[in-house]
């Protein structure tokens, strides 16, 4: 059974409530109708019951009535909502007539239904930049417990066996945070270990910090970042299997491990790969999926209390159906 089917069998076994708040939006609906015909999830749409029925028959979508359907015009928690929000925000300016307005917005409205845990994820960016996708959720949710900036992993799976797992590597940041600093970095460290336990199952997550040098053999400003964002990751979560700094061979290629780092319980074994700032991580997945010829699976916001995942808008039907799977691994986790 390959990743993305473990994935959706994962998710089928404890079925989750994800959020779709652009539910006129064809891929969107079509996705929608798919994942409710296999079972891996229970939806609720957002959007005017009429238009979604409508559309469902013209595309000849016949799974579409399993879900839940909330008309963000009309809705009866509107008010109560408004109010939430409005304390929510209030040290932000918010009033009770924005607040109000807000959550006529779909994104606003996913994720205020997450909030009263009438759902565990969402999921948007078919039609929604990654602003509009985000900002809702991190004024909201907010970010987890001991978190303070959200990152993306990405799920590589090579056709190398003998790396990672099974040929499986959990990367982050590719996606969200440009140039972290220490502490930041050490999030990032914690939340890909995680990411890879709840959505890539792995059970024994093993993080290499990267850097140029392997321990201490180049100096730099940018890898004494790298080395304190280690020791930081080990506080923030003392029982993380985390080394650093380590280059890439030394992380993936045991006899470079043990000639660079004796000693290293990392080095040579690592499954989890956490790059210095965003520009590498976001170069270096990308020349393994295309000159590696490596599937890529994301990217899979971290970070976030309850998750929220942004699609790229020119995602198929197949892209927003799998990260309904993943987006239901990490809410399983997130309880």
């Amino acid at each position: 059974m390959d990743l993305v089917q473990q994935i959706i069998e994962r998710a089928k076994s404890n079925k989750q409530r994800i959020v779709l708040p652009e539910a006129t939006e064809e891929r969107t609906l079509r996705a929608a109708d798919r994942v409710l015909a296999e079972d891996v999830a229970d939806i609720i749409l957002i959007g005017n019951p009429d238009e979604i029925h409508a559309l469902a028959k013209q595309w000849g979508l016949e799974h579409i009535d399993k879900a839940t359907l909330i008309d963000p015009e009309n809705n009866p928690k509107s008010e109560e909502y408004a109010e939430l929000l409005t304390e929510l925000r209030k040290k932000k300016g918010m009033t009770i007539e924005k607040a109000r307005e807000l959550v006529k917005n779909p994104l606003y409205l996913g994720c205020m239904i997450i909030k009263t845990n009438g759902a565990d994820g969402q999921i948007s960016g078919a039609l929604s930049t990654t602003g509009e996708t985000l900002r809702p959720a991190l004024q909201i949710i907010k970010c987890a417990p001991g978190i303070t900036c959200v990152s993306g992993a990405m799920l590589l799976v090579t056709k190398q066996p003998q790396f990672g797992e099974n040929g499986i590597l959990v990367v982050g940041d590719v996606a969200v945070t440009p140039m972290p600093d220490a502490e930041q970095l050490s999030q990032i460290a914690v939340c890909t270990a995680q990411t890879a336990r709840s959505v890539a199952g792995f059970d024994d997550p093993r993080v290499a910090m990267l850097s140029f040098s392997t321990k201490g053999s180049a100096t730099h400003e940018v890898v004494d970042k790298v080395i304190e964002a280690t020791r930081l990751a080990r506080e923030l979560d003392p029982t993380l299997k985390v080394d650093g700094e380590l280059q890439a061979d030394a992380a993936l290629v045991p006899s470079v491990g043990a000639k660079k780092a004796p000693g290293s319980d990392i080095a040579g074994k690592a499954n989890v790969l956490v790059f210095p700032c965003l520009e590498v991580g976001n170069i270096a997945y990308k020349l393994v999926q295309r000159l590696g010829d490596a599937e890529a699976l994301g990217p899979i916001l971290q970070g976030i209390a309850r998750p929220v995942n942004d699609l790229s808008r020119g995602c198929s039907v197949d892209d927003i159906y799998k990260m309904v799977a993943i987006t239901a691994c990490q809410a399983m986790d997130a309880k």
